[in-house]
């Protein structure tokens, strides 16, 4: 039975989204604040986190932050914000995506099973002969998911990664912000495809020699984005 931490100070909201997850075979467990939240996520073997932002002890973000030091399972922010800014700060901590409250549990469940589904693919397939693509400087262990720059190693969040990965596994191919989030986050239209623009940006600024001309990760007005091979 695949396990998910829910860290909410909210009584209510926390049952409402645990009575849901458990009617649909997972086990749960409720940390009310983030102190307690982030020792149970770095230490229960959980398969994915349901984050709140506003909670006591540490906020959401520093809990996101010191998780993805450590683990790459899938967190998922559940917070009461509209802006624009905090989204683009909560990606780009290594959050792997979110869903703003008031929500449906139903919906909430099919997110979480999204995600679930998409890191177990991910983490579960076969490995090619060769582990490793490669562009100019540029090294992407498939094996190890390390990735380098010059022979220095730099590193990338969970979904990074993958973003990565699968444009260097299609170079020169053009892809719309919709197609890679699809592609990356499976979930098509149930979420926002501005955060690939997040994420792209993040990329570029790890990879990039200079990411406001980038070489390897290149915009095609109108149409999306392309991995230029060297």
């Amino acid at each position: 039975m695949q396990k998910i931490l829910i860290i909410e100070d909210d009584g209510d909201i926390a049952a409402i989204e645990r009575d849901y997850l458990e009617l649909n075979n997972f086990h749960v467990e409720i940390a009310p604040d983030g102190i307690t939240g982030l020792e149970r996520g770095l230490h229960g073997a959980f398969d994915l986190i349901l984050l709140d932002l506003m909670l006591p002890g540490m906020d959401g973000f520093s809990v996101c932050r010191r998780l993805r030091e450590e683990t790459d399972i899938p967190i998922l922010m559940v917070p009461a914000w509209r802006e624009d800014i905090d989204k683009i700060r909560g990606l780009g901590l290594g959050a792997d995506d979110y869903i703003e409250k008031p929500f449906s549990p139903s919906v909430l469940v099919a997110r979480v099973r999204a995600h679930l589904a998409r890191y177990a693919r991910l983490t579960g397939g076969q490995q090619k002969a060769d582990p490793e693509l490669r562009a100019g400087g540029l090294r992407l262990n498939t094996a190890t998911r390390r990735v380098y720059v010059n022979g220095q190693e730099v590193e990338l969040k969970n979904r990074e990664y993958e973003l990565l990965h699968f444009l260097m596994l299609h170079p020169d191919m053009v892809f719309s912000r919709e197609a890679l989030y699809e592609k990356i986050w499976g979930l098509d239209a149930m979420g926002d495809n501005a955060t690939v623009a997040v994420h792209i940006n993040r990329v570029r600024e790890k990879i990039e020699p200079d990411p406001s001309r980038p070489q390897y990760i290149q915009t095609v007005w109108g149409a999306g984005y392309r991995f230029k091979g060297q």
